[in-house]
């Protein structure tokens, strides 16, 4: 069994945006592993994974716009589910 079972992962368009604080407030505040927060002060790509993907959403939605938004559950996925 999978520790973290989602893979979350979106990008955040906005302005000022800095990878470094994002990195630092989701290893802070957030259970998980695998973080890729990265791009430029106006697009931020997020890659996690997590057990709770929608605060990871409600936190990134605080940020900016968010879209191409992708919740993947690798345990159905590892048990070969689809769907």
């Amino acid at each position: 069994m999978l520790e973290f079972r989602y893979d979350t992962q979106l990008l955040i368009e906005g302005k000022d945006l800095n990878e470094d604080q994002i990195n630092d407030y989701f290893n802070t505040h957030f259970k998980g592993d695998c973080l890729l927060a990265v791009g430029d002060d106006e697009l931020i790509k997020i890659h996690f994974h997590t057990n709770e993907p929608w605060i990871v959403l409600e936190y990134c939605s605080t940020l900016g716009e968010i879209y191409d938004i992708v919740v993947e559950d690798m345990d159905r996925q590892s048990r070969g589910l689809h769907g």
